[in-house]
């Protein structure tokens, strides 16, 4: 499984035309020195970034990393219950060290009760599993169940906080800052749409064995049903998640993810003015990407790029890969103008271990680099004996690297 501690893969982009943002202007006709004007083909033409009512946006490929527009990305706002993306990604992180278990049951305390806003309706003293108060989170955005989850991880509330804010920092959240673990409306909480793309991020390519929960309709508990407030959940079958978040000063707030025959996105929409608008701007934005932009795999983890020269070693020769899948995403149907460039550390010399870096892989569109991945050893190579060392120091003294 992938490990993203700090989103960076496939940011760059800066030689091509792509969605119109101050880095990425929209493509538009040349006239050469010449004076011929060139028409852009139908695969070329891009409208620009959609501009939409709300606060702000950010539409990212998850595979890829890949900014494909946005709107204010970089200005503090409230972010109402999107904040429980994060109290999630937390308890997520427990459950995968083992700290805690889906099946554990959490004593409902007064003050989680007490909790006020959307509520699961969880009572004092209840005994719930885990796995439900996170659907109660999810489903309800109830604020009981995410207190109850933040004292049964986190101690108290105070700790959990601590770490929701630790772990904003480990994942480059730059503008985000937490003071409780729902939501609710103060000037010291805050968060912006391109932190809160990079925690979701986190959330779908970290945690893919809790994703499905995001993807759940309903809720029951005490007698009571509650519907998930995320109608695209309804209204779209590629839509699988994540989180809905609403307050007067938040406004009404979705963070969305879809899959479309392979190529999922992420959409966050920040301070639309109804609900209905949230739903109707994040599925806008959602198809905007699909339409104009695609994703395909590069290479895939652990596939052998070639067979590097090892000096000093056991072996002569090591694969050599990247050592998680690698994605681009370019302008739709343009994907034949992606080149490759492998460059490697020379000479290699053994000891190598397994996962060694020994150099890198570049990725190129219409000859402009657009990212670049790290290219590891895929086989451990041991030092060699005496003799094969004194071929190898030959061999380099000859210039036969």
């Amino acid at each position: 499984m992938r490990r993203l501690i700090y989103i960076s893969l496939l940011s760059l982009f800066s030689g091509a035309s792509f969605a119109a943002t101050p880095e990425n202007p929209p493509i538009q006709n040349s006239v050469f020195s010449s004076g011929a004007v060139y028409s852009a083909t139908a695969s070329e033409v891009n409208p620009g970034a959609p501009v939409i009512s709300a606060n702000g946006y950010f539409l990212q490929d998850v595979n890829s990393g890949k900014v494909l527009a946005s709107q204010n990305p970089d200005t503090k706002m409230a972010p109402a219950s999107l904040t429980k993306l994060m109290t999630l990604y937390i308890t997520f992180e427990a459950l995968q060290a083992n700290r805690i278990h889906l099946d554990d049951k959490v004593t409902i305390s007064k003050a989680a009760w007490q909790t006020g806003g959307s509520r699961m309706f969880v009572r004092v003293g209840d005994q719930v599993p885990v796995s439900q108060l996170i659907q109660g989170v999810i489903v309800d955005s109830g604020n009981d169940a995410c207190t109850a989850l933040a004292e049964f991880v986190g101690g108290t509330q105070p700790s959990f906080v601590n770490l929701m804010n630790q772990q904003a920092q480990l994942l480059g959240m730059k503008n985000t800052h937490y003071v409780d673990v729902t939501g609710l409306p103060d000037p010291n909480h805050y968060s912006t749409p391109r932190d809160i793309g990079i925690l979701a991020r986190a959330v779908i390519v970290n945690f893919p064995q809790y994703y499905h929960y995001f993807n759940e309709k309903t809720l029951t508990y005490g007698n009571i049903t509650q519907p998930n407030r995320n109608r695209l959940l309804w209204s779209d079958p590629s839509v699988d998640g994540l989180k809905t978040g609403h307050t007067d000063a938040a406004g009404y707030c979705l963070v969305s993810s879809a899959n479309r025959n392979g190529m999922r996105l992420l959409s966050v929409l920040l301070g639309a003015p109804t609900d209905a608008d949230r739903s109707q701007f994040s599925e806008n934005l959602l198809n905007y990407g699909f339409r104009f932009f695609e994703t395909r795999k590069v290479f895939s983890a652990s596939q052998p790029l070639e067979q590097a020269k090892v000096f000093f070693g056991q072996a002569k020769l090591v694969p050599v890969g990247v050592s998680q899948d690698f994605y681009v995403t370019v302008p739709a149907g343009q994907f034949s103008k992606v080149t490759t460039n492998i460059k490697l550390n020379t000479p290699l010399k053994a000891p190598l271990n397994q996962g060694q870096s020994v150099g890198s892989v570049g990725v190129l569109f219409n000859g402009q680099p657009v990212g670049s991945e790290e290219i590891v050893a895929l086989n451990p190579v041991p030092r060699g004996g005496v003799f094969t060392r004194l071929v190898s120091h030959v061999k380099l003294a000859l210039g036969k690297a």
